[in-house]
């Protein structure tokens, strides 16, 4: 799914408006209906108390015709005008005549701190206040009113975003933006849905189709994709019926020291059991009797030292090479590697301790091969790219870096970000059960996997990110959060390819009773 930008948005309203002879005030009265039709289908009728607090823009003026639509529809609402301004947007005030011509009870006008309602946590605030175009910090007073929305703990429902709540910037404060309980987004979800300092001003999204041009939709390219289902399903590579081993590669996973044999068990399985046709491991002499009988699918060579890696030798020509996993920053495994770079002619996936000996010996990253994926959790990647002020200079960080070294950085998280040059591909599945050891190590053996039995690096990061947290959306479902651990989500990875392929279950009409 494409994530439009605020002006991409609104080059596609009026490229709607201008293609299909349409006003923005009917663009408008399409964007309220839908919420009405959201809410209505909710809802049927009931007497909820309903409290719609507009701005005086075009948010506030969706939130006139939702006022107007539910006031029609027999609900119980109330309508407040956040007068932050003395601007009014003309479709805000079309709409705002429209309501008081169908109710005799007008919008209340909210000046400041004494005009906030009483509401009740039974209650229902829609929220129309601010929209995309926001880009300044909100008055005193309003935020004041946020604070009040928030503390009587109603259900929230904001339109397209939370309001002040930016597309392209941090708020200043946590209590400036409204905390939603739910946001029905236009278009596309906002970027600001999935960072991880603003995912939390909304507990739900949903998309509402209002209608946009379907050329420029589909025409205009993003920087920033979601990676859902249906986004991954074209990914797959299917396979021949007479297919073999041999055809799918022979991934290596290089890494391990004493205490640490279990990272490259860890990777080797989540290598093999993504779909690669061989696994080798190197890892150092402790090692061998582990894999050995932990992980008999696996191949093993061993370095000279009994320890740690110190000399990576081997016959065997991979198609993909792991490193890092478990691997320790000894500075014997630190010449090793650098060695290994300098003759090494398989793409490579980079994870854990190898992120962190290029981290310190930066001259290593000009040796890595193009298109290297390297997978850092936050403390990683900052030792990688150096910290950042927000989330938004992280990731233009992250893309300066993976366009001058030409590398592929996965950017492990609650909503796992891929950055190759200057896209951004968003992954939409996984959970909090992920929040454990060694799930790093699967996600490095996953991608090693894909990339050896033919994925390139790319589509590989993307796939495997998307499997992972998928094997974890299936497993948490028998072991919860808390007791799901690094080996269920290897367990549950062929459950996570069947279920590309499910078909949503049908729902079936209940018969009717004969008269």
């Amino acid at each position: 799914m494409k994530l439009f930008s605020k002006e991409q948005i609104y080059e596609g309203d009026k490229i709607t408006i201008e293609r299909q002879k349409i006003s923005s005030t009917d663009l408008m009265e399409r964007a309220g209906n839908q919420i009405f039709n959201w809410i209505n289908l909710r809802m049927q009728g009931a007497q909820v108390p309903i409290h719609i607090f507009c701005g005086i823009g075009n948010n506030g003026g969706d939130g006139m015709v939702l006022a107007r639509h539910l006031i029609l529809g027999g609900y119980n609402v109330k309508t407040y005008i956040v007068n932050y301004s003395e601007k009014r947007s003309k479709d805000f005030l079309i709409n705002y005549d429209r309501v008081k011509n169908i109710t005799k009870t007008w919008p209340e006008f909210v000046h400041n701190q004494d005009d906030f309602p009483e509401i009740n946590q039974d209650h229902i605030i829609v929220d129309a206040i601010f929209g995309i175009g926001l880009n300044r910090p909100v008055a005193d007073w309003v935020k004041n009113l946020f604070i009040h929305l928030r503390k009587s703990k109603a259900f929230t429902l904001s339109i397209d975003i939370p309001s002040g709540l930016q597309t392209d910037a941090m708020p200043e404060d946590d209590n400036s933006v409204v905390l939603a309980s739910y946001t029905l987004s236009f278009a596309s979800p906002k970027l600001v849905f999935f960072l991880p300092q603003t995912a939390k001003y909304t507990i739900n999204w949903e998309v509402l189709d209002i209608g946009l041009d379907a050329e420029f939709l589909s025409s205009t390219n993003t920087a920033f994709n979601l990676i859902g289902k249906y986004e991954a399903i074209p990914i797959y590579i299917p396979r021949e019926k007479y297919s073999h081993k041999g055809q799918f590669g022979h991934s290596l996973i290089i890494g391990g020291s004493y205490g640490k044999i279990g990272a490259v068990t860890l990777a080797s399985r989540g290598a093999l059991s993504s779909g690669a046709g061989l696994v080798s491991v190197f890892v150092p002499k402790c090692g061998y009797q582990i894999i050995q009988s932990s992980f008999p699918e696996a191949m093993v060579i061993t370095d000279v030292n009994e320890y740690l890696i110190s000399n990576i030798e081997f016959d065997l020509k991979p198609t993909v090479v792991a490193f890092g996993v478990g691997v320790g920053t000894n500075e014997n495994t630190v010449k090793a590697f650098e060695t290994f770079l300098k003759v090494n002619k398989s793409p490579l996936v980079i994870d854990a301790d190898g992120i962190n000996i290029l981290s310190s010996n930066t001259k290593l990253l000009e040796l890595l091969p193009k298109n290297t994926v390297l997978t850092p959790h936050p403390k990683e990647l900052e030792r990688l790219i150096g910290s950042w002020v927000n989330d938004f200079n992280k990731l233009e960080k992250a893309k300066e870096f993976s366009n001058k070294y030409n590398a592929i950085l996965v950017l492990k998280g609650a909503n796992t970000i891929t950055v190759f040059e200057d896209k951004f591909y968003i992954n939409a599945t996984g959970n909090p059960g992920l929040s454990t050891a060694g799930t790093g190590d699967v996600l490095t053996g996953i991608i090693t996997g894909l990339i050896s039995q033919g994925y390139n690096p790319l589509s590989a990061a993307v796939f495997g990110v998307y499997l992972h947290g998928k094997s974890a959306d299936i497993a948490v479902e028998d072991y919860g959060y808390q007791s799901l651990i690094a080996s269920h989500i290897i367990e549950y990875l062929g459950a996570a390819y069947m279920d590309l392929f499910k078909q949503p279950e049908q729902i079936q009409e209940k018969p009717k009773e004969e008269a």
